[in-house]
């Protein structure tokens, strides 16, 4: 944007100079490293080989050019291929202007074009916890990034309300609940849900362990010697083929399953009273984390999806049926194996509701790009699942996105759905909401304001180093996620960049509401042209950010402008300027680094306080 002027410029220095027309892309231009002398940065030995010149003449022909000709450069200097522009005042006082006249900064025209973002997707037997939160922060930071880059974005998930797991819960709570409510306990919903899906893991273990002492489970033991494991060892691999097998528990929880699929009229009461109680929960955990969604689809609706997509694949020769009546699709071509798509008895697999559940949306909304925020776990999932959309050629094929993502693990080490050693999302925000809390009162800076004020300031600061701990990691990545350390006011942490925030805002507060011009400003700072350098790289970084799905670029770039708007503020004065128009230069600066920053930080999902 700001640079566009000197780019056509130097295409004009090789044009008059050496009769060469250079497309744009080869003007690369880059911050001249700060052991030289410069701003501007541009590569001469991309140019060697059409010129047959050396590097350094070419960089000083050009440059002495650029210095006669261009009112943007002041001076320039030659270092073997490099050469460095020195610009002057009047382009840094432009491009700050620029930036102070554009209240949506970085952000691009409308597309045209609709997205639809999946993101969190529970299950119904617990609560969301923390791997969920990476997953939620993303979606929601990604369709954010999206909205700012242009594009109709249409926020979803879709929610896991049956199957076994579900069953499970519902199971437990019908023999050990004793009609009790989450109202009656005062436990939130979900929690109280997760907590029979806990207690059922148990009393099964209880039984488990009980018929490993009976007379059927050594002789079944006895039959294996040839696999040559310890008993301890072999039980621990028996679980699932006792629990489908000789349990009790697992008899009555796969007798529930039935029944639902049945439709059996108490049931499905049950199911759906339960299931009222987790969705309270989760709404509740979406509040606190301030996200939303356009639309819910529940699997219990779309698990029978899919059936005409394999008939078509079957009509477009996609898919094959073998003698059982079972149909797959053979992707070895694509570096994969036999997937089955229909079971023999005609009922569907994940991969076929996610078929139909892809379409559903595609009609609901005509979404061109779908992204699906789900783990790496799934990666070979989706692999298929879009290889099988390109086959059965759908219009929004090649739109496809899985933004994949590595686990969270706690210092302390992994988590356990079922053994109850999962950190819930609540307990997590409570957390960190607390370490702030600590933080703060350690500092005693808000000490003088109402206590009501201080529990909303705290809340953000806790809310921002959850978030952005978590979301400055890049997603593929597998990460440790420390509450101690995200709160860490000096480190690369949401409250530093806060903090940058609150020392414009006091800033701007002191000074005079008259505002002073600054185009006649001389001599701009060396931190003033980083801050204005970092500030006009902020378009593209967005635009990098949609485009890669990776929100951990705006993240650390909100860290980078942070880190030097500080130093800026212990570097150069600013109320107490050498003149008024220098004052007005450094404020008007200042503005919209608290103004990007608030952006940036707003696409993240974190609110920014004005004090702290």
């Amino acid at each position: 944007m700001f640079l566009l002027q000197l780019t056509q410029d130097l295409r004009q220095a090789f044009k008059s100079v050496y009769q060469l027309e250079v497309e744009e892309s080869k003007l690369t231009l880059s911050p001249t490293k700060k052991e030289f002398e410069g701003d501007f940065t541009i590569v001469t030995f991309a140019f060697v080989k059409d010129l047959k010149l050396g590097p350094e003449q070419i960089g000083n022909a050009i440059g002495q050019y650029m210095a006669d000709h261009c009112s943007l450069v002041k001076s320039y200097n030659v270092i073997k291929g490099f050469l460095n522009l020195e610009l002057s005042d009047a382009f840094w006082i432009d491009a700050l202007q620029k930036i102070l006249s554009d209240e949506k900064y970085g952000e691009q025209a409308p597309k045209g074009e609709k997205v639809m973002v999946e993101f969190s997707s529970p299950n119904t037997n617990k609560p969301l916890h923390l791997g969920h939160i990476r997953n939620i922060l993303l979606g929601w930071s990604c369709s954010k990034i999206l909205e700012a880059a242009g594009f109709d974005v249409v926020r979803t998930q879709i929610i896991n309300d049956r199957g076994i797991a579900v069953c499970k819960s519902m199971l437990a709570w019908q023999k050990f609940g004793g009609g009790k409510t989450p109202s009656e306990t005062g436990i939130k919903g979900d929690h109280f849900v997760g907590d029979f899906y806990v207690l059922f893991e148990q009393k099964f273990q209880e039984e488990y362990a009980e018929w490993q002492q009976t007379s059927l489970a050594s002789t079944i033991f006895s039959q294996r010697a040839d696999l040559d494991v310890t008993e301890k060892e072999f039980f621990k691999a028996y679980k699932n083929e006792y629990f489908n097998q000789f349990s009790t528990l697992g008899k009555e929880a796969k007798q529930m399953l039935l029944d639902w699929e049945a439709g059996d009229e108490a049931t499905m009461a049950l199911w759906k009273q339960m299931n009222s109680w987790v969705y309270e929960g989760f709404n509740t955990t979406y509040d606190r984390l301030q996200v939303k969604f356009d639309k819910l689809y529940y699997e219990s609706d779309t698990y029978i999806l899919g059936k005409n997509a394999v008939q078509k694949g079957l009509d477009l020769g996609v898919f094959y049926q073998k003698e059982d009546s079972s149909i797959w699709i053979d992707l070895t071509e694509a570096g994969m194996d036999h997937k089955l798509v229909q079971r023999r008895d005609g009922t569907s697999v994940y991969i076929t509701q996610d078929i139909g559940t892809a379409q559903l949306r595609y009609d609901d909304f005509g979404a061109t790009k779908m992204i699906y925020t789900v783990a790496d776990e799934q990666d070979y999932h989706f692999q298929v699942l879009f290889e099988i959309m390109k086959r059965l050629k759908e219009p929004f094929a090649d739109g496809l996105f899985h933004l994949s993502y590595g686990m969270v693990d706690l210092p302390t080490g992994k988590m356990k759905s079922r053994e109850g050693t999962v950190v819930d999302a609540d307990d997590l925000m409570d957390e960190v909401i607390s370490e702030a809390q600590a933080s703060s009162e350690e500092r005693g800076e808000i000490a003088e304001v109402s206590q009501e004020e201080q529990a909303e300031i705290i809340r953000k600061i806790g809310m921002a180093a959850l978030k952005f701990f978590i979301i400055k990691v890049q997603p593929k990545k597998r990460m440790v996620f420390d509450p101690k350390e995200s709160v860490d006011m000096q480190g690369q942490t949401g409250p530093y960049i806060q903090n940058a925030y609150v020392r414009v805002k006091s800033v701007l507060r002191k000074a005079s509401d008259k505002k002073e011009e600054f185009a006649s400003y001389e001599g701009v700072q060396a931190q003033e042209k980083s801050l204005l350098t970092l500030l006009q790289s902020y378009p593209d970084i967005l635009e990098a950010a949609a485009r890669d799905y990776d929100p951990s670029g705006i993240a650390n770039f909100c860290y980078t402008l942070a880190k030097e708007y500080h130093k800026f503020y212990h570097d150069i004065r600013i109320l107490g300027a050498e003149t008024e128009i220098a004052k007005s230069f450094r404020l008007a600066l200042s503005a919209v680094v608290a103004r990007t920053l608030q952006h940036g930080m707003d696409l993240l999902g974190i609110e920014m306080p004005e004090r702290m």
